[in-house]
């Protein structure tokens, strides 16, 4: 990816300090973050300026180029704590729940403003090398999750092993015609009903 660093300004944009856990420094980047993301859902990557960014996060400027002195890895760092809320996959023992809670709040994420113009900006990333990466590192971070989730309900014999890239798509991908279709309303009957044929089709596989 090409290095995309602002410069005007950033006198003191020096060596990155470590984020501590918690306390303001945590806080000032979670600023930072929202802002960066909602900058790039309204504006896309080529007008983002971090002087929006700090007026937008309520921080001073100094403190954006501080965490991130690189424009490309504040988006990507962005877009992962995005796609990271966005659609969390908990592992409270029932897998079936589980899933059907992941696909609920994914379908009233993508139904936010933020939501529908980064989906679009996704759509158009191939075409924009810098966003590309971006989206890319994000989808691999929610998937790696899911991942995780899935080896584990494996192991416990609950489904048989199974591509977790391929069972990720069959899940979401309703989810996606659901919300651009806007025919209908995503509901938690259609969230089980999704759940439950795509489960039963692993089952049926894996005994063919």
């Amino acid at each position: 990816m090409a290095q995309d660093k602002e410069t005007a300004g950033a006198s003191d944009a020096g060596v990155r300090p470590a984020a501590r856990p918690g306390g303001r420094n945590a806080r000032v980047r979670s600023q930072i973050l929202a802002a960066t993301t909602e900058l790039v859902a309204r504006n896309g990557v080529a007008g983002l300026r971090y002087e929006e960014i700090a007026e937008l996060a309520g921080v001073n400027k100094n403190s954006v180029y501080r965490n991130w002195p690189d424009r490309a890895e504040l988006v990507s760092a962005a877009l992962k704590r995005y796609a990271e809320e966005s659609a969390p996959l908990h592992d409270s023992g029932d897998l079936r729940r589980d899933l059907v809670d992941f696909l609920l709040v994914l379908a009233e994420r993508m139904t936010t403003p933020t939501g529908r113009a980064l989906m679009q900006a996704a759509i158009a990333a191939p075409g924009h090398t810098e966003l590309d990466e971006a989206v890319r590192a994000a989808y691999d971070q929610q998937f790696a999750t899911a991942r995780r989730r899935f080896d584990s309900a494996a192991a416990k014999g609950e489904i048989p092993p199974v591509d977790s890239y391929f069972f990720i798509e069959l899940l979401s991908g309703p989810v996606y015609l659901y919300v651009n279709r806007r025919r209908h309303p995503f509901t938690r009957e259609v969230a089980e009903k999704i759940v439950d044929v795509i489960l039963a089709g692993l089952h049926a596989t894996a005994s063919a």
